[in-house]
């Protein structure tokens, strides 16, 4: 499962449950056509808490996707995880991707107030981590 909502400061991502490549397929090919009429320069709110770790296919369509929002003018991302698997899966897409230098990790299941941390780091580049 995943929604794609505008946001004030860009875009809000939700992925949840177990995704398969074709339906990862599908998150990027909306995506494509949800980026269109966006500014040049936007942030993205993942929020992931329950999402499943994603197979080896869905990772690289999570590749393609991540390239596309940084393409299309992603200047910050925050993504929200609370499993140690789904983390260190996403710091390596990230890594693999390049957006590693952008893009932040907020344990949800460890953070209080991660929503308002994850906000704070699009729109202002406070870093949750400092």
């Amino acid at each position: 499962m995943y929604k794609i909502e505008k946001k004030d400061y860009g875009v809000h991502l939700t992925f949840g449950g177990f995704i398969d490549s074709p339906e990862m397929e599908k998150w990027v090919e909306e995506s494509k056509r949800f980026l269109e009429t966006f500014p040049p320069k936007f942030g993205v709110f993942v929020d992931m808490r329950e999402l499943k770790p994603l197979p080896e296919g869905s990772q690289a369509v999570m590749q393609i996707g991540q390239k596309l929002y940084k393409q299309k003018g992603m200047q910050r991302s925050v993504v929200i995880l609370d499993n140690a698997i789904t983390t260190l899966q996403f710091k390596r897409i990230a890594k693999d991707t390049g957006i590693d230098e952008w893009e932040r990790y907020i344990d949800a299941s460890a953070t209080e107030n991660w929503q308002e941390a994850g906000e704070k780091w699009i729109v202002d580049a406070t870093d949750p981590d400092e």
